[in-house]
């Protein structure tokens, strides 16, 4: 465990139990969604490939135009 992280628990353990419980539960749902995350970008790989080759076939087609910032 990292120093940072030893220091954060270490101020979290003050808090009251409740506070540490919500803080906890948020913390574990912010990991698990991280790993969801990963696992689903790992599998998009070819699809993601697939979407690239589409989009620079449609660009040298000529079929896209150039993003102006201002008009955003």
């Amino acid at each position: 465990m990292t120093r940072l992280l030893e220091e954060a628990f270490a101020r979290v353990s003050e808090l009251p139990a409740d506070a540490q419980d919500e803080l906890a539960r948020w913390l574990l749902g912010e990991l698990e969604s991280e790993r969801r995350w990963s696992e689903l970008f790992a599998k998009s790989g070819d699809a993601l490939a697939r979407l690239a080759e589409e989009a620079l076939a449609e660009h040298r087609r000529g079929d896209t135009k150039a993003l102006e910032a201002e008009k955003l």
